[in-house]
């Protein structure tokens, strides 16, 4: 009886063990398809000024409407998490920002003498933003319920992969199909794609099972004493470490989102670069991102130096973007012969600033618990695209005022501002300064 209990449990493990790929399969997919509309519309920006009829003003209140609306949703998303569960927020939220961007390829595009008014399609873009924003919390906290410390850096990091990624998939398809096919096209592609990353999230996202009697003794006598050496537990809205981190985030996106949103017009009107060359660029961004996080999310699992890790983001980021803002400001009126040059350093300066992005969140959502961790997410995100819904507004001044040179000048303060605001590590890393997962599961042992 013994021996088939005892494999059993490690039947179940194996299992477990197992599934939780699939689970980072959903959040990674859920991302990325979210991510391909939020970063990939404005990649269409050129042809959403000439289709819509826009000016930069409105092109950058449209396009700052999708982060206000993540920003504001993300956090009453986050506290439904973690009340409903990751399941239910998820598949809702995919289904509805679905349903919302098919309304926008039925109803919201240029076609003949029809051009939709700026405030339709800011309203529509705010709602694809508001509902959107339960992608991110769920996702993560789905992760980080499957993942034990010492792995979620690198889990949480794949799963940010997937902005990148999304966005890069995003910047190649978009832009082509806006110009080719219309932005009905471009609407529908990612309203099937939330579509069919629902259908993966019903059939394999559920909550983790916890250890079965004959390992929970064990694991109970660890979890009282890991309990009773822990800090008291604080709500993550009330606690300074979490908002050190969010803060932080939200001001190191500036440079990051300057180069989302405004790279294409800046490639564009500044550098004469072509629909070829803006397109590749662009996803070179993202791919690079993409690879920037997963490797820093292994690296800092190992290194146990997540604080310090986003720290020299700030700092190396702020360099990058001083640069740009020099070299743009010398190259003068030769600027059309050094667009390769100027491509190159939005190629890298957008890494840079995209690549902590795994590693911040795993530091929010370990210092909340997993019970917490969609609170604490969101709170993260609601910076973080606050940020994507400011500084799309904020260029078109900066242009006016002092041309690209200013933008990129800001973009690189705004890098250094976050270094005083993200935490110091502790003398033993910041893994030592974390709370206990508050959450065992089957198979991470």
């Amino acid at each position: 009886m013994a021996n088939g209990s005892i494999a059993f449990t490690q039947t179940a493990s194996v299992r477990a063990a197992s599934h939780r790929w699939k689970v980072l399969g959903v959040g990674f997919a859920a991302n990325a398809s979210f991510s391909a509309a939020f970063s990939g519309i404005p990649t269409t920006a050129v042809f959403l000024r000439s289709g819509y009829h826009l000016g930069n003003e409105g092109l950058g209140l449209v396009l700052g409407m999708l982060g206000l609306g993540i920003a504001v949703s993300e956090l009453p998303w986050g506290l439904l998490t973690d009340r409903w569960g990751d399941r239910r927020v998820l598949l809702l939220g995919l289904l509805s920002t679905a349903a919302a961007l098919a309304g926008l390829a039925l109803f919201v595009v240029p076609s003949g003498a029809h051009v939709p008014g700026v405030t339709t399609l800011a309203l529509g873009l705010l709602l694809v933003g508001l509902l959107g924003g339960s992608v991110n919390g769920s996702s993560g906290r789905a992760v980080m319920a499957w993942f034990r410390e010492g792995e979620r850096g690198l889990a949480m990091s794949i799963r940010q992969t997937a902005v990148p990624a999304g966005g890069g998939l995003g910047a190649l398809v978009l832009p082509v199909l806006a110009a080719h096919f219309g932005f009905a096209s471009a609407y529908g592609v990612l309203a099937l794609a939330c579509a069919i990353t629902a259908g993966f999230a019903w059939r394999w996202l559920h909550e983790p099972t916890h250890t079965p009697p004959a390992d929970a003794a064990h694991r109970t006598a660890q979890g009282r004493a890991a309990v009773s050496a822990a800090p008291p537990k604080v709500s993550p809205l009330r606690d300074i470490g979490i908002w050190r981190v969010a803060l932080g985030a939200g001001a190191l996106c500036v440079p990051q989102l300057a180069v989302v949103t405004f790279g294409t017009v800046f490639l564009h009107d500044f550098s004469r670069a072509g629909v070829l060359a803006i397109s590749v660029t662009m996803a070179a961004v993202q791919t690079g991102a993409a690879i920037a996080r997963v490797w820093s999310g292994g690296w800092t699992d190992r290194r146990g130096n997540r604080r310090a890790y986003m720290r020299v983001c700030s700092l190396l980021t702020a360099v990058l973007f001083a640069s740009l803002a020099l070299m743009t400001g010398l190259a003068g009126m030769h600027h059309a012969s050094m667009t390769a040059v100027f491509a190159l350093m939005i190629v890298v300066g957008g890494v840079c600033a995209s690549a902590w992005h795994g590693v911040a969140f795993t530091e929010l959502a370990t210092l909340a618990g997993t019970s917490r961790a969609g609170t604490a997410l969101a709170i993260g995100n609601t910076c973080v695209f606050l940020s994507l819904f400011l500084t799309p507004l904020a260029i078109p001044p900066l242009l006016s005022v002092g041309s690209w040179p200013m933008v990129w000048a800001v973009a690189s303060v705004c890098a250094l501002i976050a270094l005083p605001i993200f935490p110091r590590a502790t003398r033993a890393g910041s893994l030592s300064a974390t709370r206990p997962c508050d959450a065992p599961v089957i198979g991470q042992r």
